[in-house]
């Protein structure tokens, strides 16, 4: 079986990185027989000038999107894409439009520990901003989630408190920027092919057999 390393640049706060999430799932589910997949969860902010309080995320969007309407549409058509994946979108809930720095420093400390802590924080940062409009910018939040997820909340509570690893994050933003990465979620299969946007599950799966039998015929013709 061949394995597959996808590194996800994507942000926390970005509702078209929770949906490419659920359909990579839904295209690794289908390969799974086959191909093996090891994901790495990458930095990027949407806001990177967001107060550590964070913003009003109703009047931003609308500043952002053009108007009220804009964002009812945007709304609209996110919450039914949600739908065919499982995510209940609750766009009226999130009150705050958080800085992401933290959260994205909560998950480059679960993926010192293991990939699965680290989906699991990803998994639980998605849902909290995005279904039960919950600040993850707030300091508490972060800790219920690392808790939630197998890691020491006063362990991270001290990490949190202090600036470690914020040059880090900022450094691989800095890098996936330069690298051309624009826009998220953005898909880096082992290191060489890149799928831009939140594909749907057989882009996804098509891309990711593609990349299997590539590397077999690799493989083949060094034997």
């Amino acid at each position: 079986m061949e394995r597959i390393t996808i590194d996800v640049v994507s942000d926390v706060v970005c509702p078209w990185c929770y949906l490419g999430k659920a359909r990579l799932e839904l295209a690794i589910a289908e390969v799974q027989d086959e191909i093996g997949v090891d994901i790495n969860w990458r930095p990027y902010r949407l806001n990177p000038d967001y107060p550590p309080e964070g913003v009003d995320q109703k009047k931003m969007l609308e500043q952002k999107l053009g108007g009220t309407e804009r964002v009812a549409e945007a709304h609209k058509m996110l919450t039914g894409y949600g739908r065919e994946v499982g995510i209940k979108f609750n766009f009226e809930a999130i009150k705050i439009g958080p800085n992401t720095l933290d959260a994205h420093r909560l998950i480059h400390w679960a993926g010192v520990e293991d990939r699965q802590k680290q989906e699991a924080v990803v998994s639980a940062l998605f849902k909290a901003n995005f279904e039960e409009g919950r600040n993850v910018g707030d300091h508490e939040v972060l800790l219920d989630i690392a808790e939630k997820s197998g890691l020491q909340r006063s362990v991270i509570a001290a990490l949190l408190a202090s600036d470690a690893d914020s040059s880090v994050i900022l450094s691989e933003i800095d890098a996936a920027q330069r690298m051309g990465v624009n826009g998220v979620p953005f898909f880096i299969f082992d290191q060489q092919y890149a799928v831009s946007g939140a594909q749907t599950p057989d882009v996804l799966a098509g891309a990711l057999r593609e990349i299997a039998a590539a590397k077999a015929e690799a493989r083949a013709g060094m034997n």
